[in-house]
């Protein structure tokens, strides 16, 4: 089992037998990618850029936790964005999976798992991590 696997099932049993309360860590703005968590945390593929900007959506589609990777290297699973009650195929999502973003919104930590409900997206610059070339389109890969 890849090491990536093995992190996310321990943060999966850490995050179940943690407290029931997060801590709010305050407000925020953040600048990063959006990122199928799924992908990115096992490294079951590569899951950055145009590489995986279609498996990104399909995941996203079928309720995979959409997460945003900031520039500060932190992953933050995404629970809420603007208005919408659910980030499962929530169309607001879906148009900016892959997108670099700049958000405010709010934090909440719980057993070492950073979340994010967002408030306002105040910047889109689209996919601007160009990887295909690389990589190749995943899942398929080269």
């Amino acid at each position: 089992m890849k090491k990536g696997a093995i992190f996310a099932i321990a943060a999966l049993f850490a995050a179940m037998a943690a407290p029931a309360s997060a801590a709010k860590m305050g407000r925020v703005t953040l600048t990063g990618e959006i990122i199928d968590s799924w992908c990115y945390l096992t490294q079951i593929m590569y899951g950055e850029g145009t590489a995986h900007h279609q498996c990104a959506l399909w995941c996203a589609a079928g309720g995979i936790p959409v997460g945003l990777l900031a520039d500060d290297g932190k992953v933050y699973v995404i629970l809420k964005l603007g208005a919408d009650t659910t980030s499962v195929a929530n169309p607001a999502v879906m148009r900016i999976q892959t997108h670099r973003i700049t958000v405010n919104g709010d934090v909440y930590t719980r057993a070492g798992i950073n979340y994010l409900v967002i408030d306002k997206v105040v910047n889109d610059a689209g996919i601007v991590k160009l990887t295909h070339d690389e990589y190749g389109i995943q899942p398929f890969g080269k």
